[in-house]
């Protein structure tokens, strides 16, 4: 049995680290749920590819080792950062080096022995954005998502549920379940007329599934109208007072458009609240 719980927040420096604010939210917003946070800063290492205009008229290794520099300061300067809102053994800051062709696969690796990755989100930062993507889809792990704007709370009582009876979405119900302090919460949120669901009052069951199991649900039924799917969930959920939505789906297009950079979809461009994603 797992007594404490152990959460990953892997953290890029090339070519720009996310800014500081939104580092600061994961941090704090991880340690809020209690257990360890892991904090993994990765160095680059980048290899110098020959060429017979090297040096003619820049200065590529002077270039990559500069770069390379940068990386190896920039964890320093995010340990320092992160050291701030919390002593070992409740966060623990490690640097590691790998090729920059590896560094996804690496933190996706990683993330498969912890219970759960906390990643800060900036939807400027493309970075932040293919880290986001790697431990999503390669992790098999629950990955909250934390915005800049979130506040850390003395601890998650109150969490809302994406829910439409898929499996994904039972998943996702699976993964935020351990997270919800005792005596905490759940609003259980429905999309009516986004898609075609599995039956009607599909919010009703679940919450009073819940209910039997000894935690306190509210069901609501929400109508998309003009808005997207993201805009009307993180709405609702902020809406209520829930320090976090959790959701699956990434069988939709719109939702799998949003975790590999789909701009043009809107869905999550402005991220309001954590975000538990499972995949």
């Amino acid at each position: 049995m797992i007594t404490t719980r152990r959460t990953y927040m892997p953290l890029a420096t090339y070519p720009e680290a996310v800014d500081d604010q939104a580092v600061l939210a994961a941090a704090g917003f991880a340690v809020s749920m209690g257990g360890i946070l892991e904090v993994t800063t990765f160095s680059v290492d980048i290899p110098q590819v020959p060429s017979p205009m090297a040096g003619l008229f820049i200065d590529i290794p002077g270039l990559v080792q500069a770069a390379e520099d940068k990386s190896r300061s920039e964890c320093s300067r995010l340990h320092d950062l992160i050291r701030g809102i919390g002593a070992p053994p409740a966060v623990n800051c490690s640097t590691r080096e790998v090729l920059l062709s590896g560094l996804l696969n690496a933190a996706a690796a990683d993330a498969r022995y912890y219970d759960l990755a906390v990643l800060p989100w900036s939807r400027d930062t493309a970075s932040a954005q293919h880290l986001i993507e790697a431990v999503v889809f390669g992790s098999g792990r629950p990955t909250i998502l934390v915005p800049n704007s979130a506040r850390p709370a003395a601890r998650l009582d109150h969490i809302a549920i994406a829910w439409d009876a898929s499996r994904v979405a039972a998943r996702a119900l699976g993964d935020a379940l351990p997270l919800l302090a005792d005596g905490g919460r759940v609003t259980v949120l429905t999309v009516g007329d986004e898609k075609p669901l599995a039956g009607a009052a599909l919010a009703s069951l679940l919450a009073s599934s819940l209910e039997k199991r000894g935690v306190k649900a509210h069901p609501i039924e929400i109508a998309l109208g003009e808005k997207t799917i993201a805009q009307a969930l993180q709405e609702k959920a902020l809406a209520e007072g829930a320090q976090m939505l959790a959701m699956g789906g990434f069988g939709h297009s719109r939702i799998r458009d949003f975790v590999l950079g789909g701009a043009t979809t809107g869905v999550f461009a402005a991220l309001r609240l954590p975000v538990l994603l499972s995949h």
